[in-house]
């Protein structure tokens, strides 16, 4: 279940508090991702890729996630 979900909130320097907090999302499934436990649903994959202003496939590891500079 290996993901880039910590990556992008490193480079958007963003924490698991700050995202929970911002899109009311549950703090033990954005923890559970994080540390690549489980797969969100659709919906939850949705709010954090409009919040975090990437993909899905960005966030699931499908695509690489690239930073510009």
């Amino acid at each position: 279940m290996k993901n880039n979900f910590s990556i992008v909130l490193a480079t958007k320097h963003k924490k698991v508090a700050d995202v929970h907090k911002d899109t009311g999302l549950s703090k033990d499934s954005l923890t559970k991702f994080y540390y690549q436990r489980t797969i969100p649903s659709g919906r939850t994959l949705i709010t954090l890729a409009e919040y975090l202003d990437c993909s899905i496939d960005e966030l699931l590891g499908l695509k690489p996630y690239v930073v510009e500079v």
